[in-house]
């Protein structure tokens, strides 16, 4: 069964606050890199630090990317990161 607009694929709700029905989506780890400052987007260069309010866990353990309009060239509004092994 398909998501539903503010949904994961695995079920969980994105916040409102990160989503306004299109702008989430799951994305491929290969997608997101880290670096000393924090994930980086790949596809922009973006870099949202470790300290940074938009930074979120993933419930699901896979990174979920909510940027303006759902677009793969635009700002993040929020990204959910799964844990870090150690």
């Amino acid at each position: 069964m398909p998501a539903g607009a503010h949904e994961a694929p695995t079920g969980w709700r994105y916040p409102y606050s990160c989503c306004s029905g299109y702008d989430c989506r799951e994305v491929s780890s290969k997608v997101i890199g880290e670096g000393p400052e924090g994930y980086v987007i790949k596809g922009t260069g973006e870099v949202v630090s470790y300290s940074d309010a938009r930074l979120k866990n993933s419930p699901d353990g896979e990174y979920h990317w909510c940027s303006v309009a759902g677009a793969d060239d635009t700002r993040t509004i929020c990204l959910f990161v799964p844990p870090h092994s150690f």
